[in-house]
C-alpha cells in the first residue's frame, strides 16, 4: 500500500512539474540590451549600464535615487525584467517596476505596479501589486505578500501581463495575482497606452511600518541589479495614440495566453494563502463591503483574520489598542 501511495504521489508530482514547465516556456520572449527599449530617467550619476548592455544597476544614495523608461509607450502587452535587490538593512528603501502614463494624464492616470518595499536587518523585502485606472487614486487595489526565498541574494524574474480584460502578475513564472476587468470596475481598469519604469528610491515617510523606520543613508549605496529585459507589447504612436497591433496582441502567436491554466490556479491560489499579508479585498476598516470585482476565498479571510483581527475582522479596535489603517502611503507588513 505504502509502495502504491508513493508512486501515486510522485506521479501526481512529476505531473505538476511538467505542466508548470510548460507553462513556463509559453511566456519565453526575446531579451533585449538595454539601449534598445530603454532609457535613463533621473538619478543619471547613480545609474550604471554594463559595457554589453544586458545589465543595469540602479542606487540610492543622499543625493539621489535613480531609474530608467521605456522608450516606447504600449497598449497591453508582457512586461519583464530580472531583479536583484539591495541586501542588509533597506528600510525605507523602494524599488518598483511599474506601467504608468502619468505624465500624459496627470488627472486621469493609469497604472499597474509592481513595488518592492525594504526592511530593518533580519526582516525580509515585501512585494506590493497594485492598479489604477483613470486617476481612481482614491480607491486602493493594493495587495501586499512575502516571498518563499530572499531577493537579494540572487536575480529572479518579475513579469506583468496585461490585455483588454485582465492583469496577471508573476513572481518566477508563478502567478501571484489575477485582476479581472469586469463591468462593475469601470474606468478603474487600466486601459489607455502607459510607459514601462523602473526606479529606486527613498520612501521613508511610509514603505516601513508607515514611516516609523526611515532610510539609514550609514548602510548606502542601496543598488539594484536589472536584467533580462522583455519589452513584448504593442507599441503605441505618442501623438496620436493609435496602433494598428492591437488585436493581433490577443492571439497566441504574439502574447501568451491571458488563462490561468488549472495548475497554475493551484499555486497561485497556493502563494496567496500562505504568502498574502494584505489585501482590500478582506480590508473591513477601508471597505465595509467588498469592492464588486472582489471573489472571498473563506480560507484566506480566515487567515488574514487571524493574522489582523482589526483590520480583517470587524474593523474595530479592540481593548483600547491603538491600530491604524494601512494603506499604500502608511504601513507595510
Amino acid at each position: 500500500m505504502g509502495t502504491f501511495f508513493f508512486i501515486f504521489f510522485f506521479r501526481s508530482f512529476l505531473f505538476l512539474l511538467l505542466s508548470s514547465s510548460v507553462s513556463s516556456s509559453s511566456r519565453v520572449f526575446p531579451i533585449i540590451p538595454f539601449d534598445e527599449g530603454y532609457s535613463p530617467l533621473f538619478g543619471d550619476h547613480n545609474l550604471i549600464i554594463h559595457s554589453d548592455s544586458q545589465t543595469v544597476h540602479l542606487s540610492l544614495d543622499e543625493s539621489s535615487g535613480s531609474g530608467f523608461a521605456s522608450h516606447d509607450i504600449y497598449l497591453h502587452g508582457y512586461f519583464s525584467a530580472s531583479i536583484k535587490l539591495p541586501s542588509d538593512y533597506t528600510a525605507g528603501v523602494v524599488v518598483a517596476f511599474y506601467l504608468s502614463n502619468g505624465d500624459m494624464y496627470e488627472k486621469n492616470h493609469d497604472e499597474i505596479d509592481f513595488e518592492f518595499l525594504g526592511n530593518i536587518r533580519g526582516k525580509d523585502w515585501r512585494i506590493q501589486t497594485n492598479i489604477y485606472g483613470n486617476g481612481s487614486t482614491n480607491i486602493g487595489r493594493e495587495e501586499r505578500y512575502g516571498l518563499w526565498f530572499d531577493p537579494s541574494e540572487d536575480v529572479h524574474h518579475y513579469s506583468i501581463l496585461w490585455t483588454d480584460s485582465k492583469i496577471i502578475f508573476y513572481v518566477d513564472e508563478v502567478p501571484i495575482r489575477e485582476i479581472k476587468r469586469t463591468e462593475s470596475m469601470g474606468g478603474d481598469f487600466p486601459s489607455k497606452p502607459m510607459t514601462l519604469y523602473s526606479t529606486i528610491w527613498d520612501a521613508s515617510t511610509w514603505a516601513t511600518n508607515g514611516g516609523k523606520y526611515k532610510v539609514n543613508y550609514k548602510y548606502a549605496p542601496f543598488v539594484a541589479e536589472f536584467s533580462d529585459f522583455v519589452l513584448h507589447g504593442c507599441a503605441v504612436d505618442p501623438i496620436e495614440h493609435v496602433t494598428n497591433c492591437d488585436n493581433s496582441l490577443q492571439t497566441s502567436e504574439t502574447l501568451p495566453s491571458s488563462d490561468v491554466t488549472h495548475v497554475e490556479k493551484i499555486r497561485m491560489d497556493n502563494f496567496r494563502l500562505k504568502h498574502m499579508t494584505y489585501s482590500y479585498c478582506y480590508d473591513k476598516t477601508r471597505y465595509k463591503v467588498p469592492l464588486p470585482e472582489c471573489v472571498i476565498d473563506s480560507r484566506q479571510a480566515e487567515k488574514l483574520r487571524k493574522f489582523d483581527p482589526v483590520t480583517f475582522g470587524n474593523g474595530r479596535h479592540r481593548r483600547g489598542k491603538r491600530h491604524h489603517h494601512i494603506s499604500k502611503e502608511a504601513a507595510s507588513f
